[in-house]
């Protein structure tokens, strides 16, 4: 018998048959018998066993003693061999390689395994064609890789279209928060993922307890979805809002609802249906559904995906309410912001300060004077002398021109009510207050605060208002927190502060802050020559705001209105111009001149009506008991049975001065008028 071959793994080689079945070919096959992958073999013509290494030998189930002199049709069965002698014998013929795949079952009965065969045909010395050398791979781990690499390129594949989807909603939110507007967007986004027909999305309705879809994208529907009201009680959706957590329903699922809901997407031909919750922290706002006419066309996998699509909905919807929210805030904030700086004209600074007279002109020199600066103006004056024009006036000559004008009449609000207004207050600071509120001083801030009849603030307040004119920082009601401002304070008053001060009515320091550059504002009987432009800028006014047309005033009218006094001063000429061009049906003015003569006063100032003077002098009277005090529980109003505001009109009206109860010659005592016999009538 030859030697064996020598080389590496020959050892590993079991010749089955004579030892000259192995030759000089053989030696290369033989250094790679010792595999423990790689199963080798040689056969004859005839299919039988020639060599045959113990991986193979294991691969077919038997020793490789036991393949000796035996077909592999023998060894492998019929199946199998039907299979791999076709090849065989198409190596045998032709003399040319061949290469096939062998699933596993065959060789392992497993069916995930796969094998490669090679049948290499071994040539004698004449080039004939005399054994067939076969090397068998076992490929079935390589194939699970490829398997897993497939599942895993696929799986990555999805998960980026998933991620894609997600970037894309939120790319369409950013740039818009209106959700039922650009909800068809999304869907379209989702349904290259999840590939539903139907989506929706319904909002809770607390006032109607009902879900209101808001927006829908069925391009195959019938249109049997359309204006349904939706209980969350009975509905699908509903059921997924209520448990806080995303549902999927079958087809079976949804006939067990008694919802109109479900009965229409039966009919619309719905077989899976996705309800996911639109959850914020202030509580849960709707519902996100998506339809499919397909069975078990969402799995749990997709609700995660869903979860974030609608967590994103809900944070647009959340922000548009927000913004909707503010933008109606802002809007009261405007309003109100107008009503306390009141309507300023957009025309020239004093255009709506009407005459040429000398007196008046002199208070134009001080407002252009004073503009400029930041000091504080007490404007003092009647009432009806324009205060307010003269504040106004300053305000737009100034630097702060551009910023807020605010004004506070302090005559107009009540005395508990005045330190919440100018201060503010924080929720909660007293009962009644709901909310935190901005007082008139933060709202002024930058610009210019305007205190209409200054010598109506309480002493309880003034020390306050001292401190911001001081520090120009406070505090609002019910909190400890200072506010810093830069406004500028202009105050009017039509009553004597001065005098006020002396009967401590008025704190001194306070009107001393507030008398920094006083300007008095002339009654309209000290400048009578602007009487006749006053009456031609009203009729103009006038005529323009009621679409009329009055193109004289009668000459005797002219020297009639120049003549009268005006107690009421412009505000009392102003009312008599509306009432005249009501009145007047031609092309002149007709004023109601006998209204005039009817409320002239006599001699001495006192008023012509006797019910008047008596009542005036009842309050002359009780104001010389109290020496003068108007409020407090020792003062005249409380003994009269008024109020504090109220006594100090009638005293306007009735034209009652600090000289009137400060004189005792002005006013009998009742001492006097006992001694005399004279009374009151």
């Amino acid at each position: 018998m030859p030697d064996e071959p020598s080389g590496p793994g020959a050892g590993s080689l079991f010749p089955v048959a004579h030892p000259e079945a192995l030759t000089d070919p053989e030696k290369l096959l033989a250094a790679y018998f010792g595999s423990s992958t790689v199963g080798l073999c040689i056969l004859d013509p005839e299919f039988r066993y020639l060599a045959i290494n113990d991986t193979l030998a294991k691969m077919n189930g038997a020793s490789a003693a036991d393949h000796s002199g035996k077909t592999a049709r023998q060894i492998l069965g019929d199946d199998f061999a039907d299979l791999l002698e076709p090849e065989f014998r198409r190596a045998l013929v032709t003399g040319n390689p061949v290469t096939f795949d062998v699933p596993g079952k065959p060789l392992t009965k497993e069916e995930d395994s796969r094998w490669i065969v090679h049948y290499l045909p071994i040539k004698d010395g004449t080039g004939a064609v005399t054994r067939i050398g076969v090397m068998v791979f076992n490929l079935t781990q390589q194939k699970k890789m490829e398997d897993l690499l497939r599942d895993l390129t696929g799986s990555l594949k999805n998960q980026m279209a998933r991620l894609q989807m997600l970037l894309e909603v939120s790319s369409i939110l950013a740039s818009n928060w209106n959700v039922p507007q650009v909800f068809p967007t999304i869907s379209a986004r989702i349904r290259r993922v999840l590939r539903q027909e139907y989506a929706g999305f319904e909002l809770h309705d607390p006032a109607t307890d009902l879900l209101v879809r808001q927006s829908e994208d069925f391009p195959l529907g019938k249109g049997l979805l359309t204006d349904i009201q939706i209980n969350p009680h009975t509905s699908p959706g509903g059921r997924a809002l209520e448990a806080r957590t995303s549902m999927i329903f079958s087809r079976e699922q949804l006939q067990g609802f008694d919802a109109e809901i479900a009965k229409k997407l039966l009919a619309e031909g719905i077989r899976s249906l996705c309800c996911v919750p639109l959850l914020r922290p202030k509580g849960p706002l709707g519902v996100l559904l998506l339809g499919s006419t397909r069975p078990n066309a969402f799995h749990p996998d997709d609700l995660p995906l869903l979860n974030q699509v609608a967590m994103q909905l809900a944070i647009a919807i959340e922000n548009q309410r927000a913004a909707i929210e503010i933008d109606a805030l802002q809007q009261r904030l405007d309003e109100k912001k107008k009503y306390l700086e009141g309507e300023t004209p957009s025309h020239g600074s004093l255009t709506e300060i009407v005459g040429e007279s000398r007196a008046l002109k002199q208070v134009l020199d001080q407002v252009a004077t004073v503009a400029a600066s930041d000091a504080t103006v007490l404007i003092l004056g009647e009432t009806g002398t324009g205060k307010e024009l003269v504040a106004r006036a300053i305000h737009r000559l100034s630097r702060r021109q551009e910023k807020p004008f605010i004004k506070v009449n302090c005559a107009a609000i009540p005395t508990g009510l005045l330190e919440s207004e100018l201060f503010g207050h924080e929720k909660g600071a007293f009962t009644g207050a709901v909310v935190r509120k901005v007082g008139r001083l933060e709202l002024a801030d930058g610009g210019t605060l305007f205190l209409d009849e200054v010598g109506e603030i309480s002493l309880e307040l003034q020390p306050k208002l001292l401190r911001v004119l001081q520090d120009h920082e406070f505090e609002r009601l019910g909190s400890t927190h200072t506010i810093k401002v830069n406004l500028r304070l202009i105050a009017a008053t039509n009553r004597d502060l001065a005098g006020s001060v002396a009967n401590r009515e008025f704190r001194s320091d306070l009107f001393y802050r507030l008398n920094v550059f006083p300007i008095r504002v002339p009654p309209l009987r000290e400048r009578r020559e602007d009487i006749p432009l006053l009456v031609r800028y009203f009729v103009r006014k006038l005529a323009a705001r009621m679409d009329r047309h009055v193109e004289t005033v009668p000459k005797q009218t002219m020297q009639a209105l120049a003549a009268w006094s005006w107690p009421g001063n412009v505000r009392e000429l102003e009312n008599l111009m509306e009432r005249s061009f009501i009145l007047s049906e031609g092309r002149a003015l007709q004023v109601p001149l006998w209204e005039l003569h009817a409320e002239k006063p006599q001699l001495g100032g006192e008023p012509a009506h006797s019910l008047d003077r008596a009542e005036r002098q009842h309050i002359i009277r009780v104001l010389r008991e109290t020496q003068g005090v108007v409020s407090g529980p020792n003062g005249a109003a409380h003994r009269l049975g008024l109020k504090r505001t109220t006594l100090q009109s009638k005293m306007q009206r009735l034209k009652i001065t600090r000289q009137d109860y400060s004189d005792p010659r002005s006013f009998p005592s009742p001492k006097r008028q006992r001694k005399s016999g004279t009374h009151d009538s």
